[in-house]
């Protein structure tokens, strides 16, 4: 690599390192922009200058167990639901909880299904006596028919949007039809036009009042409802006496599918019954953080020392590199984003080890070149060509064992395959390319004379 290459090489990698810093960190990034920008502006020749932008931000995403919350576990009985139905069931159940604890408030809570069981992680809520009030009700399903007075009411919400004064006013009325007269809910597709729908039956009871409603409702919008919240809006186009209709619109595939899931769970209520509740407190949670913390700054320290003592200056370039490494790792988690515990904490922690062991394989190899007698470019090529098959067979064995656990694992044996992972890919691109060029910056200097610095 030409001299002139590589300083550029550098330069963009301290570039990318710099942002990545602020990305991860931006609070001195935004203040010593907030105070540039109020110092330009005070100037009249460039004021009109756009101003230095702000970093996002963005707070790391924190797991239950370094934030602090509550862990639910739920026990479904699906003893009343068909063997082929219970995975639908389940997943709309699943759908209807999430929705359910996004409307108490929740930021981004976790609900996954485990067999016949359900998970709930509600990260940050600490007394969970009115979540658990919220995620034990029953799924419900109801149809809602639009008032007498329904353009006035539109007219008068359109209204306060745009002066910001009243109260939005929900312009449908509940009826009588609800999820307890649907027989089922299914994806389908239109012949003609072969796009996604979704068709519904009704039971013999729900047939009749499902007649009644969408005579009396011809051209206006049957709303459909799930706890409170509509999820379709379909307009009645003529009356229905066979219990049988459709729902269409620019559904996606998937969408449909979820809507007649969603449906399905409305109407064949899955019951639930909590058995285990685990708490863990505010306090707890930033002392597990902070100890995490403080372990993964003392091992970065001791590799440091370590590299330092034994390769000396490619240990400090090996330890510059792995603090580059690590502030782009950090922003790779924002920007993702990870959601990070304890688990995924030690995933960041095991691939620092990683790319550690990925240097001293090259610098050993290295050494073993300069002692046959080759000179710094030829021993620096040589080692790192020798070094690689032995890094490559290491970290690939290692994706793949965490491919598998993070297909087959829990959701923190998840959080660690994960973190793990990324780590490993970044450390090989630290090891192989940042540690190599800024080796190959000493490459016709004094310094690479001077073998015991090597």
């Amino acid at each position: 690599m030409p001299k002139k290459k590589t300083y550029t090489t550098i330069t963009i990698i301290f570039l990318l390192a710099f942002f990545a810093a602020n990305l991860s960190y931006s609070k001195y990034w935004n203040q010593s922009a907030d105070w540039l920008n109020s110092r330009k502006n005070e100037i009249k020749y460039i004021e009109k200058l756009p101003n230095i932008p702000q970093m996002p931000n963005v707070p790391f995403k924190l797991g239950l167990d370094l934030q602090g919350g509550t862990h639910l576990i739920y026990e479904t009985d699906l003893s009343n639901i068909e063997e082929k139905d219970r995975s639908g069931a389940m997943e709309g159940l699943r759908d209807v909880i999430e929705r359910r604890v996004n409307l108490f408030g929740v930021r981004e809570p976790m609900v996954q299904v485990q067999g016949e069981r359900l998970i709930v992680e509600l990260a940050g809520v600490v007394d969970p006596a009115e979540a658990i009030k919220q995620i034990g009700q029953t799924p419900f399903l109801e149809f809602r028919e639009q008032k007498e007075n329904y353009n006035e009411i539109l007219e008068n919400n359109r209204k306060v949007i745009e002066t910001q004064e009243g109260q939005i006013e929900d312009p449908f009325q509940a009826t009588i039809l609800t999820g307890k007269y649907l027989k089922r809910a299914e994806l389908s597709f239109d012949q003609t036009t072969n796009r996604p729908l979704v068709l519904l039956e009704f039971n013999d009871e729900g047939t009749k009042i499902f007649g009644d409603l969408t005579g009396k409702n011809t051209g206006k919008i049957l709303a459909i409802y799930i706890d409170g919240q509509p999820i379709s809006t379909p307009v009645v186009q003529e009356k229905i006496s066979g219990g049988k209709a459709q729902i269409t619109g620019q559904f996606t595939v998937e969408e449909a599918r979820a809507l007649s899931r969603n449906l399905n769970a409305g109407a064949l209520p899955v019951p639930i019954k909590l058995i285990s509740q685990q708490t863990v407190g505010p306090t707890l949670g930033k002392l597990s953080l902070e100890q995490s913390f403080r372990a993964g700054l003392f091992g970065f320290l001791a590799v440091i020392i370590f590299m330092t003592v034994f390769y000396r200056l490619s240990g400090i370039l090996a330890s510059l590199a792995l603090g580059i490494y690590m502030v782009l790792l950090l922003s790779l988690f924002k920007l993702i984003p990870v959601t990070l515990t304890l688990a995924g904490i030690g995933g960041v922690i095991l691939s620092i080890g990683m790319a550690v062991d990925a240097n001293v394989l090259i610098f050993s190899r290295m050494r073993e070149e300069f002692k046959s007698g080759k000179g710094f470019p030829q021993g620096l090529e040589d080692g790192f060509n020798r070094a690689w098959p032995a890094i490559r067979d290491g970290n690939l064995t290692t994706l793949l064992v965490a491919a598998i656990l993070f297909g087959f694992g829990t959701s923190f044996i998840k959080g660690f395959a994960l973190t793990l992972s990324l780590g490993v890919l970044l450390s090989m691109f630290s090891a192989i390319f940042i540690t190599k060029t800024f080796l190959k910056f000493f490459i016709g200097s004094k310094l690479e004379k001077v073998r015991w610095l090597w």
